[in-house]
């Protein structure tokens, strides 16, 4: 048995979980939150015991020691020889890698030549990386890249419609993101279906960010995020598509620099710009089911009619679709948007919920459309640090 513990590491934070492999028992799992303040949170979950410590953490190398000296104290391993590998969350891998990699300086080298394609999570994620490497001497580590499923799409499917030396020069393209989920839960779905020879998935990994993927017999042709996790349907504070000459326009009648306008559509659009609410789904269900509120139905409205846009989209271009997968915070949860999206596609394609599997919470893969169907609607719990810890045993040879 080995023990393998995936890492996610954002720019405040660090999500954890330790596996036992091959089995995939999970060991302990946590989050060190608010890293670099003096109010830092620090929770960890193990044998049905959950531990919470607010403490200054003022950077992530002492998060990484903090983790780690807690596996220790509470012996959850007896020593951390026991820890033989380190898989690491990337979010952007670019053109270089189409698969997790096995670290090494020319790795490093090309993620922090990326850094500039992804500002807010390379960086993070390489010191995420430094801190565990620095703390485990004998730990061999793998990158796991959220773009690396998406580097299956042809040309005609990642190039934007721009003169050619912006994608040969700047390396201007669609990338995607949230890769790592799409294809765990397709891989789900596939084993549901019952692993057919030939499957046409849609996979809506719909959180405060989203994305929507198209696989066709297990590859991705196609996803709704593009160059930067902005593209795509709307999010929780992020606007998704949009006309690019909004952008100039708002420059001169607010007199804002782009990239104060680019703030507002990250982080202060999508359904928090909609609603004036909340980004938070259910904020706006509790506004729309308790209080009525106009504006969280416009808000739910917009949201499940441009999600089933892409859905349509997506069912043309793989001829068909056997299986549509909601997964993440609002694609597991909100039964309610749910049911909006999958009526506003049932004329064209004959999708239909039982409402009473629809209703179901719970941490299962579910079905949850009606016999009569002609398309299986499921509900699929996303697991990114599965995936990270099966592609480090694969690649390690562990």
């Amino acid at each position: 048995m080995t023990k393998v513990i995936a890492v996610n590491a954002g720019s405040s934070s660090l999500k954890f979980q330790l596996f036992e492999m091959p089995s995939e028992e999970v060991i302990t799992s946590g989050i060190i939150e608010r890293i670099g303040l003096e109010d830092g949170n620090f929770t960890i979950k193990y044998n049905g015991i959950k531990k919470n410590v607010v403490c200054p953490i003022p950077d992530h190398q002492v998060a990484v020691d903090m983790l780690l000296k807690a596996l220790i104290d509470e012996n959850i391993v007896s020593s951390l020889d026991d820890i033989e590998a380190v898989g690491h969350r990337v979010v952007h891998g670019g053109e270089y890698f189409g698969d997790s990699a096995v670290v090494s300086e020319d790795v490093i080298a090309k993620v922090e030549e990326l850094c500039e394609l992804a500002p807010l999570h390379n960086p993070a994620n390489l010191v995420g990386y430094r801190a565990f490497n620095d703390a485990l001497n004998n730990a061999k580590h793998v990158f796991t890249f959220d773009t690396a499923f998406h580097q299956t799409l042809d040309q005609e499917r990642y190039l934007y419609p721009l003169p050619m030396n912006m994608y040969k020069d700047l390396k201007i393209r669609k990338y995607g993101a949230h890769g790592t989920s799409h294809k765990y839960v397709s891989e789900q779905v596939n084993e549901m279906l019952g692993n057919p020879a030939e499957s046409r998935v849609i996979v809506c990994h719909l959180g405060n960010g989203a994305s929507i993927s198209a696989v066709l017999n297990g590859e991705c042709i196609d996803t709704s995020m593009g160059f930067t996790p902005l593209a795509g349907v709307m999010m929780g504070t992020r606007c998704g598509d949009v006309d690019p000459s909004i952008m100039p326009y708002l420059c001169k009648k607010l007199d804002k620099t782009a990239d104060e306008v680019l703030d507002i559509f990250n982080k202060e659009s999508g359904m928090l710009g909609v609603s004036e609410i909340s980004s938070d789904s259910r904020d706006v269900e509790d506004a729309l089911f308790k209080d009525g509120d106009e504006r969280a139905l416009l808000t739910s409205l917009l949201y499940s009619r441009i999600v089933a846009k892409y859905i349509g989209a997506y069912y043309g271009e793989l001829g068909g679709c056997d299986a549509i997968a909601f997964t993440a915070g609002v694609g597991e949860n909100a039964a309610y948007l749910r049911r909006i999206i999958i009526d506003d596609i049932s004329k064209a394609f004959g999708a239909f919920l039982d409402e009473e599997l629809n209703s179901i919470r719970g941490p299962e893969n579910r079905v949850i459309s009606h016999p009569y169907s002609q398309i299986k609607v499921m509900v699929i719990p996303t697991n990114e640090e599965v995936m990270i810890a099966r592609d480090t045993m694969r690649l390690l040879g562990l």
